[in-house]
């Protein structure tokens, strides 16, 4: 695929930071816009397109005006129309409980949504000690999940408990994130062993119902120990119960063995309906002897579980 098929795209400060540490794993894949960021998070040169919601004569964004940000994001749809125009699939990072967040991320997405692209936000849930903005979040994510077609909240306090685990910054560093992101773009763009493209995802996301993503790695020949730590990963009320859909791609080194692909494939799997439809993806990486990555996008659970 196009690079300027696949597009990460991050709204405010700690989107766009997430949405920039991500396009460096994969510049050569996917096209990279940036809406809104600060100045932690445009501090470097950057590859992409940037756009900010600051008025005519103020380049001052929007934060903590919901709003005024949904307002100059539809101010700018003919720049976006641009952009969007060639684009398929769209990753949106974003962290919401401010104005850029949660005003421009769901009107940026209804715009994707209505230039055709599949579009999957990635969203951060405010931390418990921020009430206020745990509000604003809430009111804004059942307007995201109407205007995407997966939308996977992430939990502050578990992201940040689990990049200290690593010593890690969860603004500034949050592999995880980067793992989730840009594990969906080389899902679709690189070539596997059974390939996996866009027409996989949309059959898979069209199910009624909540749909999440989840990206895991480890051992491969430990394949529940692998899933048990997916359960705990970051992910706000991940399960796969009841999944009437699941895209999967299991990706290891060049020491892989079939038995190992089902093993792994088989524990991701166990817990979805009878009646599931499962589209299965292989790769092989150089990068990756004696460990193995698992990226899914599940569909049809059941909206009370998320």
């Amino acid at each position: 695929m196009k690079s300027n098929s696949l597009l990460i795209c991050g709204i405010g400060g700690v989107g766009c930071t997430w949405a920039k540490n991500s396009h460096k794993k994969c510049k050569n894949l996917a096209d990279l816009l940036l809406i809104d960021g600060d100045s932690k998070s445009l501090d470097e040169s950057i590859e992409g397109h940037l756009l900010s919601l600051g008025s005519d004569e103020s380049a001052d964004g929007c934060a903590g005006l919901t709003p005024l940000a949904a307002r100059r994001m539809l101010a700018n749809a003919p720049l976006t129309s641009r952009i969007l125009s060639d684009a398929e699939l769209v990753v949106l990072l974003v962290g919401l409980g401010g104005g850029s967040g949660s005003g421009g991320a769901i009107e940026f997405a209804r715009q994707a949504r209505r230039s055709g692209c599949l579009t999957i936000a990635i969203a951060g849930i405010p931390f418990e000690c921020q009430p206020l903005r745990r509000k604003i979040a809430r009111n804004a994510l059942e307007d995201l999940r109407l205007n995407t077609d997966v939308c996977v909240q992430v939990s502050l306090d578990r992201l940040a408990m689990r990049s200290r685990e690593r010593g890690l910054n969860w603004e500034r560093d949050s592999g995880w994130i980067e793992d989730l992101s840009t594990g969906v773009i080389q899902t679709l763009a690189k070539v596997g062993l059974i390939n996996l493209d866009l027409m996989d995802l949309r059959s898979i996301i069209t199910r009624e119902g909540g749909s999440t993503m989840f990206v895991a790695q480890g051992d491969a020949n430990n394949p529940q120990a692998l899933f048990s730590k997916t359960m705990s990963s970051p992910l706000e009320g991940v399960s796969i119960s009841g999944a009437k859909g699941c895209l999967i791609q299991v990706e290891g080194g060049t020491d892989l063995t079939l038995g190992q692909v089902d093993s792994v494939a088989e524990a991701f799997t166990r817990g979805l309906d009878k009646e599931a439809q499962v589209i299965f993806g292989a790769r092989v990486s150089d990068d990756l002897d004696g460990i193995v990555r698992v990226v899914a996008v599940l569909s049809g659970l059941p909206l009370e579980d998320l």
